[in-house]
């Protein structure tokens, strides 16, 4: 199989980065919203703010995937 080239890549990589985006927000407002409704404050801001956070590393990944150069 050939390898994509940068333009495809970076185009199929921001479609699923979005598509990510939108699923992990709505599931992290879900999970938040249930699971620590009753919570101390404290949990709840220490919950928002490692799920807050937490898309970033698997959104690198796929943006160090994106930035790849095109073989020779």
């Amino acid at each position: 199989m050939p390898a994509l080239p940068v333009r495809l890549r970076k185009l199929i990589g921001m479609v699923l980065l979005l598509a990510f985006l939108v699923f992990y927000a709505l599931v992290m407002m879900v999970v938040g919203g249930t699971k620590f409704h009753d919570a101390s404050k404290l949990a709840q801001g220490l919950f928002y703010l490692v799920a807050g956070l937490a898309w970033v590393v698997p959104a690198g990944f796929l943006i160090k995937w994106m930035q790849r150069p095109d073989p020779e």
